[in-house]
């Protein structure tokens, strides 16, 4: 542990290269450090760096967790089209079922996403393979 909220350091990608941040515009991750890190309070492993789009947006809304209206209380300002963010792996997993899920960037999403999804799902939603 590093000492800033319980965040472990040197955590991996899905490609075994060091995590990638994800976003600082909104800030993203568990740990509101702009990477998908992960640590044993985060019980939804948000781990998944993704490119929301409106039809996940409104899936996850139906499945009960809107991500577009701001919470301002929380200093949630609310998700858009385009926004990149960490996401549950279990719902990106549930989305991609669905025929929803939103683009992923593999440098940026946590190796332990793999316990929950397959690497060549991910793959297939890629926008940062080569």
């Amino acid at each position: 542990m590093d000492g800033t909220g319980g965040r472990p350091e040197g955590q991996k990608n899905v490609l075994g290269g060091a995590l990638e941040s994800c976003s600082e515009d909104p800030m993203t991750g568990f740990f509101r450090d702009g990477c998908c890190n992960t640590g044993p309070q985060d019980q939804g492993l948000h781990t998944v760096c993704a490119e929301l789009t409106e039809e996940f947006l409104a899936f996850s809304r139906e499945a009960g967790n809107d991500l577009s209206t701001p919470v301002p209380q929380f200093g949630f300002p609310g998700l858009k089209d385009g926004d990149q963010w960490c996401l549950c792996a279990g719902r990106w997993e549930q989305a991609r079922q669905a025929g929803c899920a939103p683009k992923v960037r593999l440098k940026s999403t946590n190796m332990v996403t793999l316990a929950v999804c397959k690497l060549e799902d991910l793959k297939a939603h890629a926008i940062d393979l080569n």
